[in-house]
Order: C-alpha cells, then sequence, then structure tokens
C-alpha cells in the first residue's frame, strides 16, 4: 500500500489534527488540502435564505454564549477523552500542506489532479461538487459524528439523545458523494455517553470511535475489499440548535 497516494482534504481545526496524527502511523499522507472557512457573511446569507432570520438569530446565539460556557466547563473532560485514546491534537506538518479558498475552486480541482490520488480522506468541508468528486478516480470517505442516514448534517449524538435514541447515538464512516452525508455506509459505531459529557464533549468521543473504522475502511479501499452496509431506514438533517431550544431541553429534559 506505499505506494498509493493518500489526500487529507479539510477545513481548519482540532479533528483535522487529530485523524492526520491518528492516520499517520498507519499510512502516508501524501499531502493536507486545508480549505479556508466560509466568509461569515456569506455563510449567514445562505442560512438566513434557507432557515429563517429568528432561527438563525437562536442558532448564533447558541454557538457565541453556550458553545463557548460548555468550552470552559467541559475543558478537563476533553482532556480525559484526548488521553484516554491516545488523540494527538498537534500541528499539521507545513509541508505536506496545500491551501485552497474552496474545495470546490478550479484550484482544488486542478491539485487533486496533478496528484492523482487513490483515496481522499474528507473532514470538515463545504459540500464537494459532483465535478470535483469526478475529477479523478479515487473514493472520498468521511467519518461523520451522527448515525446516517437517520441523522444526518450536524451534531447527531446531540440530537439522538435529546430524542432519547440512545441505539444511533454514534458515528458513521461513509463514502462521499455530491449530497449531505447521503454517501454509501462502509461503518457505523454506536457510542457511550456518560454524566460528564455534554454537547462539545460528544463529537470528540464519536471521532475518538470512530478512527478504528475509519482506518479499517481506508485498508479495505486500497486492497480493494470495501464493502458498504445498509444505514439506518429513517433519512433526516439535523442542524445547529438555537439557544433557547437547547436551554429548554436541558432544564425541562436534562439534555447537556
Amino acid at each position: 500500500m506505499s505506494n498509493q497516494k493518500i489526500i487529507l482534504l479539510a477545513g481548519r481545526g482540532i479533528s483535522t489534527n487529530i485523524i492526520y496524527h491518528a492516520l499517520k502511523n498507519d499510512f502516508t499522507i501524501d499531502t493536507i488540502i486545508l480549505e479556508d472557512p466560509v466568509e461569515k457573511m456569506t455563510f449567514l446569507k445562505k442560512r438566513i435564505k434557507k432557515l429563517g432570520l429568528w432561527k438563525v438569530t437562536g442558532q448564533i446565539l447558541f454557538q457565541l454564549i453556550i458553545v463557548n460556557i460548555l468550552d470552559l466547563t467541559a475543558s478537563k473532560r476533553k482532556r480525559e477523552i484526548r488521553k484516554q485514546f491516545s488523540m494527538n491534537n498537534g500541528p499539521l506538518p507545513a509541508e505536506k500542506i496545500k491551501r485552497v479558498t474552496s474545495v470546490n475552486d478550479d484550484s482544488c480541482l486542478e491539485l487533486l489532479k496533478s496528484i492523482d490520488p487513490q483515496l481522499v480522506v474528507v473532514n470538515g468541508t463545504r459540500i464537494i461538487s459532483k465535478q470535483v468528486l469526478e475529477c479523478v478516480g479515487a473514493r472520498f470517505i468521511n467519518i461523520h459524528a451522527g448515525i446516517t442516514p437517520k441523522y444526518r448534517g450536524v451534531h447527531g449524538a446531540y440530537w439522538a439523545l435529546l430524542n432519547n435514541d440512545e441505539k444511533n447515538c454514534g458515528v458513521t464512516i461513509h463514502l462521499v458523494d455530491e449530497g449531505i452525508d447521503t454517501g454509501g455506509v462502509i461503518a457505523q459505531k454506536a457510542v457511550t455517553v456518560s454524566p460528564k459529557d455534554n454537547f462539545v464533549t460528544y463529537p470528540l468521543l464519536q471521532l475518538a470511535e470512530g478512527i478504528p473504522f475509519l482506518k479499517k475502511a481506508i485498508a479495505d479501499i486500497l486492497d480493494n475489499r470495501l464493502i458498504t452496509v445498509k444505514g439506518t431506514d429513517e433519512n433526516g438533517l439535523w442542524y445547529h440548535p438555537g439557544i433557547g431550544g437547547y436551554l429548554y431541553n436541558r432544564i425541562v429534559k436534562g439534555k447537556k
């Protein structure tokens, strides 16, 4: 497998760093293509058009106030999880990094063509266009923080727990297509949370539990023995909670 090129196509963030360091000892990552964040006003305009001003305002307040508080109160728990699962969130090697404005820009497409990888591991990017997905013969795979297709979108563990759906509180490894977490399921794993966990630690647990399955999926793809499995019968797309909904569910239902 040493002569088969693997690319990490990702957004900037701790999860990208953890995934790179988790993979580097088992596989050679040829290049890390890092996508710039979406310009905030562009993102907000699109989100408001889709969900409405009132809902998006609640989501913004949740991110600015609640998430920051949860991050502070859960800092010890996050350190425990990283230690328990030997998760390395150190910096990425600068010599491997190529930066693009968007995964869907011509510059990214041409970069992929020039490298011609056998496999692209995706993490935290925009939805990738069909043109980019088809520009090389590589498989694109992703580790998703939710059981699909029932918990597509974001914060799958939180929404599953809020729905008293513990069996579908978990993580999915899947092929990437031009939809939102709609690609073929490779593997799924339920995640058990503790009373010490909350909204900001669930994704770290999902990542920790998902990495071994991601490694197996990579090995299977490179050995041409990948098999997909059936996902859930139900299908849903989930977004960030709003501040009012989160506080209600925390106070009334005890869902953190």
